[in-house]
C-alpha cells in the first residue's frame, strides 16, 4: 500500500470534469476515492483509468444528497488509506428548463437540486473535516457562473450555485487556518452533460453562440476544469475563498465591438 500518497475523493467521478480530475491527481501521485450513484460501467473505466496511471482507489457508490451515503464515501477512503487530504465536490444535477416554463421548475425540482448542488457539498465536509484537518488539506467545490452570472440551465440550478458559492466563502473563513476551501466556477463544458439535457443540435448550436460571444472564443473542456482543480488541490496553497471563474471571459460581458482605426481591426 502506498501510504505516503495524499487521498482525494473526487465526487460524481464517473464521467465529465470528476473522472478528468480524478485522473489527473492520479497522474500527478494521488491515490482516489472514485464516487458515482448511477453510472457504474462509467466509474469502473474511471477507476481503471486512474490505476493505470499508479494509484490505488477505492470505488464507492453513493448519493451526496444522503448523509449516511456522505459518511459512508469518506469512510471507504479513511479505511482504505486513513487520511484525506482533499475533498472535490463535484456531483452536479439540474432541470434543463427556461424561467418561461414554470411548470417544470416545481418544489421537487429545487428540492432535488439543493439536495445534491448545496446540501450534498455541506453534508461531504461535515463527513470529511476532521481528516482534512489532521492533513491540513483542501476542498474545491466544482459550482458554475450560473451562481455568479444569474444565467444557466434553470433557476433551481443557477440558485444551487449561488448558494454553494456563498458556502465556499463562509467555509473558507470558518476552516482556517487548517482547510483551504475554493470553488471552480466553469462556463460551458464540452462534455455529455449538456447533450442529455438538450440534444445534440441544441448543444451544437450553444456551443457556437458560446463561441461567438466569448472572449476566447471557446467552451472549457472536462480537462480544462480539471486542471484547475488540481492547480487549487495541489499548487494554491495562499488560495482561499476563491471562486474561480473558468468561462473563457464571459463574466466580462462578450467581446469588445470592432470599431474601424483600432489594433486588430480594418
Amino acid at each position: 500500500m502506498t501510504a505516503s500518497r495524499p487521498v482525494a475523493i473526487v465526487t460524481g467521478s464517473a464521467t465529465g470534469v470528476g473522472a478528468a480530475t480524478a485522473l489527473l491527481l492520479a497522474q500527478r501521485g494521488w491515490n482516489v476515492a472514485v464516487n458515482y450513484s448511477k453510472s457504474e460501467t462509467e466509474a469502473r473505466a474511471t477507476q481503471a483509468a486512474c490505476e493505470a496511471a499508479g494509484a490505488e482507489t477505492v470505488l464507492v457508490r453513493g448519493s451526496v444528497a444522503e448523509d449516511a451515503d456522505c459518511r459512508a464515501i469518506v469512510q471507504a477512503a479513511v479505511g482504505r488509506w486513513e487520511r484525506v487530504d482533499a475533498l472535490v465536490n463535484n456531483a452536479g444535477v439540474s432541470v434543463f428548463g427556461a424561467a418561461a416554463g414554470w411548470d417544470a421548475l416545481d418544489v421537487e425540482a429545487f428540492q432535488r437540486i439543493y439536495a445534491v448542488n448545496t446540501i450534498g457539498s455541506f453534508q461531504m465536509v461535515r463527513a470529511a473535516v476532521e481528516h482534512l484537518k489532521a492533513a491540513r488539506g483542501c476542498v474545491v467545490n466544482v459550482s458554475s457562473i450560473a451562481g455568479s452570472l444569474g444565467i444557466g440551465s434553470s433557476v433551481p440550478y443557477i440558485a444551487s450555485k449561488g448558494a454553494l458559492n456563498s458556502m465556499t466563502l463562509h467555509l473558507a473563513r470558518t476552516l482556517a487556518p487548517e482547510i483551504r476551501v475554493n470553488a471552480v466556477c466553469p462556463g460551458l463544458i464540452t462534455s455529455p452533460w449538456f447533450i442529455k439535457g438538450i440534444g445534440q443540435e441544441g448543444a451544437e448550436k450553444l456551443a457556437a453562440n458560446y463561441e461567438k460571444i466569448a472572449p476566447l472564443a471557446r467552451p472549457s473542456s472536462p480537462e480544462d476544469v480539471a486542471e484547475a482543480i488540481v492547480w487549487l488541490v495541489t499548487g494554491a496553497k495562499t488560495t482561499t475563498g476563491e471562486l474561480l471563474l473558468l468561462d473563457s471571459g464571459m463574466h466580462l460581458g462578450g467581446r469588445a465591438p470592432q470599431i474601424a482605426g483600432t489594433p486588430g481591426t480594418k
